[in-house]
């Protein structure tokens, strides 16, 4: 799958955002290694803090499902009513749950890049240092 169907899977994902509060919503498209999808939204509640972000929705759909190999994630996100089409890079607790699951040197993150075109990054040059299950060893 290339990195603008995977962009296309999370501008269909954004559509499905619970974001009533911040009106900024996001979409998700995570390719497993056996070539899967799982989409995901940000989910927003009143109290804020209990709120989840489109990539973890993903990961954790996934991982419910029984995936443990992950290949890439493309990010979509931006103002209500607004094409989702400026970067949108994934937060510190989304990259620390990336890092729980991902090879950091082969992992990719898809980002939009503001011109109709895709930015890509591999989850090390995202999140340097990264403490991951190979830490408690």
């Amino acid at each position: 799958m290339t990195n603008e169907q995977l962009m296309m899977e999370a501008k269909k994902a954004r559509e499905h955002a619970y974001a009533p509060y911040s009106h900024f919503l996001v979409g998700a498209a995570l390719l497993t290694k056996s070539g899967k999808i799982y989409h995901g939204c940000n989910i927003e509640n009143a109290a804020y803090s209990p709120g989840n972000c489109a990539e973890r929705t993903a990961f954790f759909r996934a991982v419910y499902q029984g995936e443990r190999e992950f290949e890439k994630i493309a990010v979509a996100g931006g103002p209500k009513g607004r094409e989702a089409d400026k970067l949108c890079a994934p937060c510190g607790v989304c990259r620390q749950v990336m890092m729980e699951f991902c090879d950091p040197e082969t992992f990719q993150i898809i980002l939009a890049d503001g011109k109709g075109g895709c930015l890509q990054h591999s989850l090390k040059e995202l999140l340097p240092l990264g403490f991951g299950p190979e830490n408690l060893n």
